[in-house]
């Protein structure tokens, strides 16, 4: 009896993370560049079950473990903004910007231009040129990006955006702020790397699968717990039964 109530726990803090996972894809549905995850899970084996006094002695038991949130890296539907500072990156590339804990990663390429003259995200963090951040002088003006990403103004050119990508994407975890932090080393994406100016990639999450997975999960999530509820209460007349033979 004690089993089912462990299973059914692993099986409830499964579904409990896959929640989470899918709660924040619909926050994202409306943010630029975002990603969505997804939840796997394994099948862990037990050799044995514990106090079990009934033949056969020893038998397995399934029990559910996070495999991990991988990343869909599918293109977003990509809009025309007329904005000449907006940017839509092709392929599997991403734009490098400068943090206060380093340099982060977005898809995110809706940018703009602080008050200090610098390329900047809409979250205010510097994008990085190939030589560096990228700034304007206060008199500076028609400012556009080119299709391989050399930034220009009314004074010629002022850079080009750098660009990298990621030999293997599970190296990517979310650093907030629609940024990606990385435990490997980026990659550039090479001369030959392209973006769509004036346009953004919106983000990627189906909003009606979300919602389909939602009601799903929420249906099983609430069947486990009745189950346990149900193993709970069996084994609560058990010991009260036990409890009266005694007596």
């Amino acid at each position: 009896m004690e089993n089912a109530l462990l299973i059914g726990l692993s099986r409830q803090v499964a579904l409990a993370r896959e929640l989470d996972v899918i709660a924040n894809n619909m926050a994202n549905v409306g943010t630029n560049g975002f990603k969505a995850r997804s939840a796997r899970f394994n099948e862990f084996i037990s050799p044995r079950a514990k106090a079990e006094a009934f033949q056969p002695l020893d038998r397995p038991l399934s029990y559910v473990i996070d495999k991990g949130t991988p990343l869909d890296l599918s293109q977003g539907v990509v809009e025309r903004t007329g904005n000449p500072l907006d940017v839509a990156l092709k392929d599997d590339n991403y734009l490098v910007v400068q943090t206060p804990n380093g340099e982060r990663y977005t898809r995110a390429g809706s940018l703009t231009i602080d008050r200090q003259g610098r390329l900047v995200t809409q979250s205010g963090q510097p994008v990085m040129g190939e030589a560096g951040p990228i700034a304007f002088g206060q008199a500076e003006y028609d400012m556009r990006i080119a299709p391989d990403g050399t930034v220009t103004s009314d004074q010629g050119v002022r850079g080009r955006l750098r660009q990298v990508r990621f030999a293997d994407s599970r190296a990517l975890a979310n650093d907030g702020a629609n940024l990606f932090s990385s435990a490997t080393p980026a990659q550039p994406a090479g001369p030959l790397a392209r973006l769509e100016p004036g346009a953004v990639e919106r983000s990627n999450v189906k909003a009606v699968i979300e919602l389909t997975r939602l009601m799903e999960v929420q249906r099983n999530y609430q069947s486990v717990a009745n189950m346990i509820t149900k193993a709970d209460e069996l084994r609560s007349k058990a010991i009260s039964r036990l409890a009266d033979q005694q007596a």
